[in-house]
């Protein structure tokens, strides 16, 4: 199968390639998804879990990526709830090959079915952005209606979901970023917008969630915005300052078959839309890996033009 490769820690996006590689094998437990469309995130090749197994052994070359959308071709000794010729999405472990490669394996239990009328582009922009707005919200952050979340980075792939999330749970949602946000975020549903490079944060009303994904000063200062009893959220960086009199946490996302139902749900209903930008084909992906790139949007890899 071809997939794109690494094999250079120090070479970055200079050092991956369209290459041949053998098609992976399912271990206990696996399937093994034809893949239509992946999803990636910039900064993985300077993960640990890139580079090595489980058990810190060298594991290159290594197939980067993680969200994917495509149908099952094979199932594992063992492996339940998924049949062959399904429609799937989700998150691959991060310490396995990934997603931007014709064929990959992926432990069942971490990928959700697909309905039929959403199509494979939207369904991989789903998974990090979706679990990871979905978690920090709700499972650590305990989001309810008639409460109110501040969201920063709110045009982003995590800040954009997460401002959906909140609304349609009947929150009142306080936004930020750029000047050049605040439409957008508007549209999705934020009540008011506070633009970071000119308006004062601490003139935000306070929230009983604060979901950070910038880190910094930005994560420093939002401990002072969270209300007695609230959360701050953060995947950015541990907070280095906490809430006086509420919780702050640092989490990194995990695989959650129900929770990728949920969100799929909520896409088929009209009530989420992942931010897609560019769609590439297989062989740019390296180009869409280039630092600094600022591009609207998730970038998506089309792996396969088959329509199912």
């Amino acid at each position: 199968m071809q997939a794109i490769t690494v094999q250079d820690r120090t070479a970055g996006p200079a050092g991956m390639s369209l290459t041949d590689m053998p098609h992976p094998q399912a271990a206990e437990n696996d399937v093994i998804v034809r893949v239509h469309a992946a999803g990636f995130t910039p900064g993985e090749l300077d993960w640990p879990a890139t580079w090595t197994d489980r058990a810190g052994r060298d594991r290159t070359p290594t197939i980067p990526g993680h969200e994917l959308s495509g149908v099952v071709a094979e199932l594992g000794y063992g492996t339940t709830g998924l049949t062959i010729g399904q429609r799937v999405f989700g998150l691959t472990d991060w310490a396995r090959n990934g997603t931007l490669a014709e064929y990959t394996a992926v432990e069942a239990r971490n990928l959700a079915p697909l309905p039929a009328d959403i199509d494979h582009v939207t369904a991989a922009a789903l998974p990090i952005s979706g679990l990871t707005a979905w978690q920090a919200l709700f499972h650590h952050g305990h989001l309810t209606t008639g409460q109110t979340a501040l969201i920063h980075g709110a045009a982003g792939g995590v800040g954009s979901i997460a401002v959906q999330l909140a609304r349609e749970t009947g929150a009142r949602v306080i936004a930020t970023g750029r000047a050049a946000d605040r439409d957008k975020a508007l549209t999705l549903g934020a009540d008011t917008f506070i633009d970071l490079h000119n308006d004062r944060l601490e003139d935000a009303a306070e929230a009983d969630v604060v979901l950070d994904v910038i880190g910094g000063d930005i994560l420093d200062r939002s401990a002072a915005l969270v209300r007695p009893g609230g959360t701050l959220v953060s995947i950015a960086a541990p907070p280095r300052i906490h809430p006086t009199n509420g919780r702050a946490i640092f989490f990194v996302v995990e695989p959650d078959r129900a929770q990728l139902t949920e969100l799929a749900t909520r896409a088929r209903q009209g009530l989420l839309t992942p931010f897609v930008g560019a769609v590439r084909p297989l062989a740019e992906a390296p180009a869409a890996f280039t630092p600094g790139r600022r591009v609207p949007g998730k970038t998506i890899i089309r792996v396969t033009q088959d329509p199912a």
